[in-house]
This record gives C-alpha cells, sequence and structure tokens, in this order.
C-alpha cells in the first residue's frame, strides 16, 4: 500500500515506513490534541481501508465489561449510503439547534467557546455528508431504560474503544468527530434500516466521520481547570 503524505502536513513530523507512517507525537501529545474534527477534515482526500483496519485492530484492544466484546463497527463507504445517513444527521441537528443552548454562570469560559463550537457543529450538519468514510460503533443489547449499573457497563464497553480508535487516527494524520445526533426521535431506526441493523438487539452509539486532516497542527483545548473538577475523598 502507497499512503502519500502531503508536505503541507508539515508539522508534527512524520516517521516509519509507507505502510505505517504515524506522526512523530509522544503519547501524551497524542492524548492531549486529539480534537473532534469538523471543519478541518480533508473531503477530497480517499480514505485506505487497511488504514481504519489498522485503527480499529489497536481499538479492540480497549477493556470491556467481562472481556464481553460485544462491540461492532459498521463502516460506511458507499456514497448513497452516506448521503441518507447525513440527511439524518442534518434533519435532527436542525431540530437539535433550535433548542435553547445550556447556560453558564458569568465569567464561565464555556460561554466564550459556544459560538466557534456552534458554527463547526452547523458546518458538519451541512458538509456530513462530503466525508470519505463514516462509522457508527455498535454495542450488542438495547440500552434505553436499563438500570445504571447496566447502562454504565454498556456504554463503558464501547466508548473507550471508539476513543482509542480516534487517538489511532489522530497519529496518523486523521480525524473524526463523535457524534450522537442522528440518535434523535426515530433516527436510529431510520439509520438501522439503512445499514441492516437488527435494531432490537444493538444499540447505536454514534455517528462519525472519518477524513484525513488539513494540516496536523492541533492543540490542547481550553478546559475547565483541574480545582473545578478534582475532588478528593468527598464532594
Amino acid at each position: 500500500m502507497t499512503i502519500n503524505i502531503e508536505t503541507s502536513l508539515s508539522s508534527p513530523s512524520w516517521h516509519g515506513t509507507l505502510e505505517g507512517m504515524k506522526l512523530n507525537l509522544t503519547s501524551d501529545e497524542v492524548l492531549s490534541t486529539t480534537r473532534s474534527v469538523r471543519k478541518r477534515l480533508d473531503f477530497d482526500r480517499p480514505v485506505e481501508r487497511e488504514i481504519v483496519e489498522e485503527c480499529l485492530n489497536i481499538a479492540l484492544q480497549a477493556p470491556t465489561g467481562s472481556n464481553s466484546q460485544g462491540w461492532h463497527w459498521i463502516v460506511v463507504e458507499d456514497a448513497t449510503k452516506r448521503k441518507a445517513l447525513a440527511e439524518i444527521y442534518k434533519a435532527n441537528f436542525m431540530l437539535y439547534a433550535s433548542l435553547p443552548g445550556r447556560k453558564y454562570a458569568d465569567g464561565d469560559q464555556r460561554i466564550e467557546q459556544m459560538p466557534k463550537v456552534r458554527d463547526s457543529a452547523m458546518f458538519l450538519a451541512e458538509e456530513f455528508h462530503r466525508a470519505p468514510l463514516m462509522m457508527i460503533p455498535c454495542i450488542e443489547g438495547r440500552l434505553e431504560n436499563v438500570d445504571v449499573a447496566t447502562g454504565a457497563g454498556g456504554w463503558g464497553s464501547l466508548l473507550p474503544a471508539v476513543w482509542s480508535f480516534m487517538l489511532a487516527l489522530r497519529s496518523r494524520g486523521m480525524g473524526s468527530a463523535w457524534t450522537t445526533i442522528h440518535l434523535i426521535l426515530d433516527g436510529e431506526k431510520k439509520a438501522a434500516e439503512i445499514l441492516g441493523i437488527p435494531h432490537e438487539k444493538i444499540t447505536q452509539g454514534g455517528l462519525s466521520p472519518i477524513a484525513y486532516t488539513v494540516g496536523t497542527d492541533f492543540k490542547p483545548a481550553k478546559r475547565l481547570p483541574l480545582e473545578k473538577v478534582l475532588h478528593w475523598d468527598k464532594w
């Protein structure tokens, strides 16, 4: 397999063979600079199946409750199916965007970030269909109307692998964004019909674009300071 490394992807540098090109990032840098990528997805560059499978093989090392390994990964290449999924996403996003936004106290840094977040999300809603690949991670069983322990065990047996997949993409100059908007109302059932997912026994966890990124110079995001969210021994 031959991978073309664009000269514009100059920071950080690349290392490895042509069959396994990866960015020259430490593990801490991968963990702290893997972003939800929307506007910087390269919709015009094809994504090789081999790279996706390589990243998923890494993701499959994530833990699952009782070693259940009840995950399934639907990767969508077909343009007609991608368009249909994007239409579900956009319709649900427009509904979501019409609802009142979250309220934060005066001075909260998240207020400053919200316009940028909304703009980025709207861009993805409009352009989702252009993503060269989409992926829906699934888990065996239905997780609606379950108790807290069952829900935590179910999602805890899928989302660590999803994050591992996104980290593996980042280290290879690619990006994604974990979204759940398509699951609103009957969106999950519609997606199941498009992809032949047995809805009665499989729960979808999200819908993600997969693409190379335009540039690789992602930085750590602004977050609330640790002292606001860390609790020792009591709340």
